[in-house]
């Protein structure tokens, strides 16, 4: 009996995959659960297993393809026997042209030789029977000069003509009504010593999110001091009993906590925007942004609010650990429902974050610096050295508003000025 194997939706967003590397060939046996492919996703990158043991007979999908959520990708058979040799990964014919013969490409090749002007009839293929791969169009990118790259210097100058009468001026109406659409960018003169970086796939979904965010969100930026000695105390009381059972009991989980209390009070900032509404959704599911040598992630602590600071803590060490080895999968990439980004040790005063969609706020954090405070002892104002931190939150204006903003920012801070967590 022959099982198909189809695109399975990995993480609940996803609507197609890209086929990035198979681990089996045709005629090879495989058992039950033994990877057979990597998939590409927006979200994460990962694995898929066999649903079945047999025979792979055939692979209905190639490298670099983007194949929809169930359709066929490839055919195991339960009953047959595996061949002496496996066969070599299957391409699929390229589609014929009546133009002439075209390089064989997957669709996502042809993408990426659209947005980097690569003319791909000059790019020689280094795949099965000539067939253009990500790398070789890479190659094109980043060899200067090379025939598959299209010409970026500007054109010649015409030849001199008399200078055009000068427009007559618009009328008042017109004037600063919006833009006019004369700025253009300076094309790009390559010079000695520059280097070309090309988009890595994740680094250009990043580009897209944020320019789909800021052009989406008119977002608000306000702004916090935290004074965390309180928390400094607590933290310092446990810590060690806490590095006993292996769990880093860092000033991160804390402040995840406090967050996570003020989401349930402040449900407007626990939203997304819908067409015409918007949703206080049920679940506080925070996104952690992380840094990976391939770019920013954002994984998702589940059902934050429910969780200690014990909790907390070690859920932080497990998502960014599995982040910067490469072992998230695309459900721990969606669902979050807010968003902390953390500048870590090497961080700066504080700055605004763009705001991850679908949310409707991120809470930016600052460094935390030894800083001279006014406290008040037995009615009299005294200095003391304390711990201070700031934060700005970024708001989509859609749906929060100001008062809902800073109120929800003022109780995170004083939650942590207090110290006020079950651990």
């Amino acid at each position: 009996m022959a099982t198909k194997v189809t695109m399975p939706q990995l993480g609940e967003s996803v609507v197609e995959g890209t086929i990035g590397k198979w681990l089996v060939s045709v005629g090879q046996s495989v058992a039950k659960d033994d990877p057979i492919v990597e998939i590409l996703t927006d979200k994460a990158d990962s694995e898929l297993p066999a649903p079945v043991a047999g025979v792979v007979t055939q692979l209905l999908a190639a490298v670099d393809d983007i194949i929809a959520v169930g359709e066929p990708i490839c055919e195991i058979d339960e009953d047959a026997q595996a061949s002496a040799e496996a066969a070599p990964a299957a391409e699929p014919p390229a589609p014929s042209s009546a133009a002439g013969p075209a390089p064989p490409t997957s669709p996502s090749v042809r993408k990426l030789a659209r947005e980097k002007d690569v003319d791909l009839s000059a790019v020689q293929g280094s795949g099965d029977s000539g067939r253009i791969m990500h790398d070789d169009v890479m190659a094109a990118i980043s060899s200067e000069p090379t025939p598959g790259r299209m010409a970026t210097t500007p054109p010649p100058p015409p030849a001199s003509v008399p200078p055009a009468p000068a427009a007559p001026p618009a009328p008042a109406a017109a004037r600063g009504s919006g833009p006019s659409g004369a700025f253009r960018l300076p094309p790009y003169v390559p010079k000695p010593g520059d280097e070309i970086v090309p988009f890595t796939r994740r680094r250009r979904i990043i580009a897209d999110h944020m320019v789909f965010s800021k052009q989406t969100a008119p977002d608000v930026v306000t702004f916090a001091e935290c004074d965390l000695h309180r928390t400094a105390v607590l933290r310092n009381q446990h810590k060690a009993h806490f590095k006993k059972d292996g769990v880093n009991l860092t000033y991160l989980a804390f402040a995840i906590a406090a967050t996570a209390r003020a989401l349930r009070e402040f449900p407007e900032i626990n939203s997304r925007v819908l067409d015409d509404a918007f949703v206080k959704l049920a679940e506080v599911n925070i996104g952690i942004a992380v840094d990976t040598d391939e770019g920013l992630v954002v994984p998702v602590i589940r059902n934050t609010d429910n969780l200690t600071i014990r909790g907390v803590a070690r859920a932080v060490a497990d998502v960014a650990e599995r982040a910067r080895s490469g072992n998230l999968t695309p459900n721990d990439l969606a669902g979050k429902t807010f968003t902390i980004s953390n500048p870590g040790r090497r961080g700066n005063l504080v700055g605004g974050a763009i705001i991850s969609q679908p949310n409707v706020a991120i809470l930016r954090l600052g460094t935390i610096k030894k800083r001279v405070v006014v406290v008040e002892h037995e009615g009299e104002d005294l200095m003391a050295i304390h711990p201070v931190m700031h934060m700005a939150l970024t708001y989509d204006h859609r749906v929060v508003d100001g008062v809902h903003a800073n109120g929800f920012l003022y109780r995170v801070g004083e939650i942590l000025e207090y110290g006020d967590f079950e651990l």
